[in-house]
């Protein structure tokens, strides 16, 4: 990467969705806020966060069982991803985000999901080049 980018995260679940922000210049996340709304009221609240952070791209978190296959959460995040390029118009990059919310309990989070959206932001950093 020849610049610094910034990203908003994802930690997406049918009732609350966990939210993070991080560059590409730091590699490190923060956990921003829960979004507690389900089906599309969440969306005027993720406009208002990307007016405010003016992120370069978005990352969602994946849930997969733990040998790798797919579930219905799986599906509901891959359609929320396609949601937010859709209506935003950024890059959107997935996240195998097994295991986030348990590291998230072991790191003592005051709040899971945004804390979990930092976990997946962090790994989506660690991979950049």
């Amino acid at each position: 990467m020849s610049r610094e980018h910034s990203f908003l995260a994802f930690d997406y679940g049918q009732k609350r969705t966990g939210v993070a922000t991080g560059n590409s210049l730091l590699r490190q996340a923060s956990a921003l806020t829960t979004i507690a709304a389900e089906g599309d009221a969440r969306f005027p609240r993720i406009a208002a966060l990307i007016q405010e952070w003016q992120p370069d791209a978005l990352v969602v978190g994946v849930p997969f069982h733990p040998d790798g296959a797919p579930h219905d959460n799986t599906r509901r995040a891959q359609r929320f991803a396609r949601q937010l390029h859709g209506r935003f118009g950024l890059p959107v990059h997935e996240v195998d985000e097994r295991y986030s919310t348990t590291e998230a309990h072991a790191l003592g989070a005051a709040d899971i999901d945004a804390a979990s959206a930092a976990v997946i932001l962090e790994q989506y950093l660690k991979s950049l080049p």
